[in-house]
C-alpha cells in the first residue's frame, strides 16, 4: 500500500509533540504548528487543519469538549497533563481559587467536584464607591450570593468561569503539582481571603473554618492582611476574618488583633441569609446559631 506524506512523517511528527514544551493545546495552536513544518515534514500543501488534526487524534492527541452556556471551548492534550492542567488553559491568565485553591494547598478534607477558575475583568477607571449604609449592608446580605453561571461538566467535574474583580493576580503563585506541573492559584493568604468573601464557593461556614485551622502553620496573618488592604473591599471582611481566627482557637491574640486594629463601624455577616443568627459583640458580627454549640 503507497504510504501517504503524513505516515513518512508520522515518526518525526510524534517526536517534535513529545518533546514540545505545552502538552495542552487549542486548534490555533496546532494550525500554527502545522504552518510552521509543513515544508520540514514535507506535508502537502493543501492539508487542511481540521485533516491535520483529525491525523494526530489517530497518534496520541486526544480532544476535550467544554460545553459552556453560550460557548463551546475546544482543548486538545499530547500525552497525559493533569486535568488541572488542561482546566487551566480555558482561559487566559485564569488562576485556581476558592474551594480549588483549598484543596491544592491540602487545606480540606475534601476532593471538591467543582473546580473554581478566575479570569480577571481588564482594569477600570477607579470611581468613588458611595457610602456603605447599615441598611445597605443588611439588605445586601439577606440576599442570595450572587454565583458564576458560566458552568460546563466535564468527566465527574464541574468547572465553573469567575470573572473576578481586577486585582492584578495579587497573591497568585505558582504551585508545583503533579510530575513537575506548575499551576496558577491564589496563595493561602489570598485563598483564606476569598472563600470569606464567597463562602458558597468554598463548602459553606463550617468547611472556611477547618481551613482556617489547617492554615495554622503555614498562614502569615500579616501578609493576609497586607492582601487585603491591596484588595480593597468595601465591605468589612476583616471582622468575618477576625471571627473566624478566633474561632479556630489555634490562632495567637497578636494575630487575632491585627484584625481588631481595623475599623468597626458596621454590624457585618459571617453569610448571606443565615436562618437563626447569634451576634458577637467583639466582632460586630452576624453568624449562625450552630458557632455556639
Amino acid at each position: 500500500m503507497k504510504q501517504t506524506r503524513f505516515s513518512i512523517a508520522k515518526k518525526d511528527i510524534i517526536s517534535f509533540f513529545d518533546s514540545y514544551s505545552t502538552k495542552v493545546l487549542t486548534y490555533g495552536g496546532i494550525a500554527k504548528i502545522l504552518s510552521e513544518n509543513t515544508s520540514f515534514w514535507r506535508l502537502p500543501v493543501r492539508l487542511s487543519v481540521r485533516s491535520f488534526v483529525d491525523l494526530l487524534l489517530e497518534t496520541r492527541l486526544k480532544e476535550h469538549i467544554f460545553n459552556f452556556p453560550h460557548r463551546k471551548i475546544l482543548r486538545y492534550t499530547w500525552g497525559e497533563p493533569s486535568d488541572y492542567n488542561l482546566f487551566l488553559s480555558l482561559a487566559d491568565n485564569s488562576y485556581f481559587t476558592h474551594y480549588t485553591a483549598l484543596y491544592l494547598h491540602n487545606l480540606t478534607d475534601q476532593i471538591p467536584k467543582t473546580i473554581y477558575l478566575n479570569f480577571e475583568q481588564s482594569q477600570k477607571r477607579k470611581t468613588k464607591d458611595s457610602p456603605l449604609e447599615q441598611k445597605k449592608i443588611d439588605f445586601a446580605f439577606s440576599r442570595p450570593q450572587r454565583e458564576s453561571a458560566n458552568i460546563a461538566e466535564y468527566k465527574d467535574y464541574k468547572i465553573c468561569l469567575i470573572n473576578g474583580q481586577y486585582t492584578k493576580k495579587t497573591g497568585v503563585v505558582e504551585l508545583n503539582f503533579d510530575e513537575g506541573e506548575n499551576l496558577s492559584v491564589t496563595n493561602v493568604e489570598r485563598t483564606l481571603i476569598d472563600i470569606i468573601v464567597r463562602p458558597s464557593y468554598a463548602g459553606g461556614t463550617y468547611e472556611i473554618l477547618n481551613a482556617y485551622i489547617k492554615a495554622k502553620d503555614r498562614v502569615s496573618i500579616n501578609k493576609l492582611s497586607a492582601i487585603l488592604k491591596k484588595l480593597e473591599y468595601i465591605y468589612p471582611y476583616h471582622q468575618a476574618i477576625g471571627f473566624y481566627l478566633e474561632k479556630a482557637k489555634v490562632y495567637g491574640a497578636e494575630q487575632i488583633n491585627l484584625l481588631k486594629d481595623y475599623e468597626m463601624n458596621y454590624d457585618f455577616y459571617l453569610a448571606r441569609q443565615i436562618k437563626v443568627k447569634s451576634y458577637s459583640k467583639e466582632w460586630r458580627l452576624h453568624y449562625p446559631e450552630e458557632f455556639d454549640i
